[in-house]
């Protein structure tokens, strides 16, 4: 009896696990498609009022205005009154390595232990999942999918969110190690009737002084015969060589300087994750070229003597330096919250940024700091066709309403377990109405 039990319980998981299975990845383009008359974002700040774009074999073979003596191709998709964007990029994000963040089955963020550089994040993603899906519909295309925890947390990789596995979602592969720089302050423990105030961290020095070591004894076992093989040490190699980049979370002034002199020291090509107090040491980034990746704007002030709205104006302060900015994941409920990543752009470009501008930082912006901009990042030609068609403003969410979505010219699905849902209680409320 109990045999029969669990029999016909793992059939009904089957069932139910089948029937909100992710949408088939399209096949890929082997025909021609034109896109005429949208007003065309390209992604590098210019605009096309009335433009044509022609893809073929999913790549993008001419993009212009559609006065031009180019002839259409294949099925010509009207997009008169529309808008046409790159396809947008997360940076910093955690899709795929969790489901459900209550069952811990379903979570695979983070590793036991503090230095886990050969950790990577792209074995662990999960191609069919139901939130990666969720994203497609407000046009996020694509991410870096990052480890958390620890001191080194482990290596990314940049995938597009069409796919049948991890090998085919991958774009760029493991394109560099996360590091979680110590504080240089601690607060008291409040709860054990400890002083809640800051005060200088007493082991900030000593565990600066291990991270070098660590990075020492890694360029002494590479330079060597390499026995015994030791996985982490071999792991770093790539941000040793700078095959890969070394992409540091902190968010204080002098965690900030201090970084970039680690960096400076052992020739690290550095990117900056969070960096809420980066507008304080702008000009060492802008001269050291220094990239930031920041947080969602839609965030309280990290400080007592912070401004109210300088979640909200950072991006300016940084791009007016001249500091590439990339907007990527953070904080509580990131992954379900990442759908919105074209909102918190356009509340940064609320706060005094061009619009134009504001789209670069999760188009060519997030492209060119995660390295992937000569496949996407902008509408140009050669480029993957990753585009999608908005009827309005794709960084409003009242305009982001998407009508044609493309992964390498292979036109997505829009539908999600969400949009289902929508649908199916749609029509309930619409019934009791009629009555």
């Amino acid at each position: 009896m109990m045999k029969k039990q669990i029999i016909y319980s793992l059939l009904f998981f089957l069932f139910i696990g089948n029937s909100f299975a992710q949408q088939t990845p399209g096949s890929a383009q082997v025909g021609s498609f034109t896109i005429e008359g949208a007003t065309a974002h390209i992604g590098d700040g210019t605009v096309i009022e009335n433009s044509l774009i022609l893809v073929t074999k999913g790549k993008i073979i001419f993009v212009g205005d559609s006065k031009s003596k180019v002839g259409k191709t294949g099925t010509v998709i009207n997009a008169k009154g529309k808008h046409v964007y790159p396809g947008f990029i997360a940076s910093n994000a955690t899709l795929g390595l969790a489901e459900i963040d209550a069952v811990k089955a379903s979570v695979d963020v983070q590793e036991i232990g503090s230095m886990n550089p050969h950790i990577r994040s792209l074995i662990a993603y999960n191609a069919e999942s139901k939130v990666v899906e969720s994203m497609r519909p407000n046009g996020v295309l694509m991410g870096q999918i990052t480890p958390r925890g620890g001191r080194i947390s482990g290596t990314s990789s940049v995938v597009q969110f069409d796919a049948w596995n991890w090998e085919d979602a991958a774009m760029k592969v493991d394109d560099g190690i996360h590091m979680n720089w110590p504080s240089s302050i601690t607060f008291g423990r409040w709860w054990l009737g400890e002083d809640p105030a800051a005060k200088t961290s007493k082991t900030y020095a000593k565990t600066v002084k291990g991270l070098e070591e660590y990075i020492n004894d890694a360029k002494i076992y590479l330079s060597g015969s390499k026995s015994p093989k030791n996985l982490e040490l071999d792991a770093l190699e790539g941000i040793l060589n700078g095959s890969k980049k070394l992409y540091v979370h902190t968010h204080g002034e002098r965690e900030i300087t201090d970084a970039v002199g680690f960096a400076k020291k052992f020739g690290f090509k550095l990117v900056i994750v969070g960096g809420d107090k980066a507008h304080k040491v702008a000009d060492i980034l802008v001269k050291n070229n220094i990239p930031v990746i920041l947080q969602r704007a839609h965030r309280i002030p990290n400080g007592d003597d912070s401004d109210y709205d300088s979640s909200y104006k950072l991006a300016k302060l940084l791009l007016d330096k001249g500091i590439v900015v990339a907007v990527g994941m953070d904080g509580q409920m990131e992954r379900m919250n990442t759908r919105n990543l074209p909102f918190y752009v356009g509340t940064y470009a609320a706060h005094g940024i061009d619009k134009e501008e504001a789209l670069k930082m999760i188009t060519s912006n997030a492209a060119k700091i995660l390295g992937i901009d000569h496949l996407v990042g902008t509408l140009a030609v050669g480029k993957d066709a990753t585009l999608f068609i908005s009827k309005g403003d794709a960084l409003d969410m009242r305009g982001n309403i998407i009508s044609h979505a493309f992964i390498q010219g292979r036109k997505l699905s829009l539908e999600t377990h969400q949009t289902k849902l929508w649908k199916r209680y749609s029509k309930k409320y619409d019934g009791q109405k009629k009555k």
